[in-house]
């Protein structure tokens, strides 16, 4: 994958200027891109000190082979819903976690897709850019290189990219529509637990009621703010925890698992410039509660 850029101007511009200041490259990036010789002015090896002249044509080669021993490979079935040479999209099942760890060493969902890098010859770090809790299904974005990750990352913070939830909670809010900004922290002696605090970061939920049956509610969340487990303590500070979150609620007997699913997210596209938008269906086990 490649990164150009045209001089039209008689600005007398650095390439470290242009790549700092166009393409908004990281100093970390900037200096593997000079140690492994990935910058071309006019197809010659360029330093990052040199003036652009008018006509010049920088070329920036972001794709070099990297070492990803560090991730065992297990090969699954992955629900693939877009790729290119820069980015993966994924539908991820509920039950299986994003990053490797003690107790999920080598299944993992960056587990799946070490074992799909290397069927495909993909010689690349693993780089998931959002995360989803365990039992929380839907869209994961996975970056093919670093520049294409700090994009992503730029925008997650800028909030240009957005993630919509649907969930299914319990019982039927008084407020079909509406915001909840209530800081989150971590719980007092919890590693894991998440709660309402004043002491806590900010954190912005947007909500709308889709549907009501059976004393439960079909809700669908625009994230503004990205806190661990938000939605989550979220809904249970408004009095309506996720169905099925045993963290933050109570067991159901209708679904084995929190009822939540990110299924829609939308960015603009790091190399194209174009926004673009993808959705993950709805899982069977919330389908089925959805149909009933």
């Amino acid at each position: 994958m490649k990164l150009f850029y045209s001089e039209q101007t008689k600005n007398n511009n650095t390439v470290k200027e242009i790549l700092k200041n166009k393409f908004e490259i990281s100093d970390r990036l900037l200096l593997k891109l000079k140690k492994n010789n990935k910058i071309f002015v006019n197809e010659k090896p360029a330093n990052i000190n040199s003036i652009l002249q008018y006509g010049d044509i920088l070329e920036i080669f972001i794709d070099f082979e990297e070492d990803n021993s560090n991730i065992v490979a297990t090969k699954m079935d992955l629900d693939i819903l877009f790729e290119d040479e820069g980015i993966l999209v994924i539908n991820k099942p509920a039950g299986i976690a994003i990053h490797p760890s003690c107790r999920h060493f080598d299944t993992s969902l960056s587990n799946g897709v070490k074992f799909y890098f290397d069927k495909i010859g993909l010689k690349k770090k693993i780089r998931p850019v959002n995360r989803l809790d365990k039992d929380t299904s839907g869209i994961v974005l996975f970056a093919k290189n670093e520049y294409i990750q700090e994009c992503l990352v730029k925008q997650m913070k800028s909030k240009k990219l957005k993630k919509e939830y649907i969930a299914i909670l319990d019982g039927i809010l008084d407020i079909k529509n509406g915001t909840i900004n209530a800081p989150i922290a971590r719980k007092d002696n919890s590693i894991i637990e998440r709660c309402v605090s004043f002491n806590g970061d900010t954190a912005i939920t947007h909500f709308n009621v889709l549907e009501e049956k059976n004393n439960y509610s079909i809700v669908s969340f625009l994230l503004e703010t990205g806190r661990t487990h938000q939605i989550r303590v979220h809904s249970k500070y408004i009095g309506h925890p996720i169905l099925g979150d045993t963290l933050y609620g109570e067991p159901s007997l209708l679904i084995n698992r929190q009822a939540l699913h990110s299924y829609k997210t939308t960015f603009i596209h790091p190399i194209t410039k174009q926004l673009i938008s993808f959705t993950a269906p709805i899982p069977e086990d919330m389908n089925k509660l959805i149909k009933r």
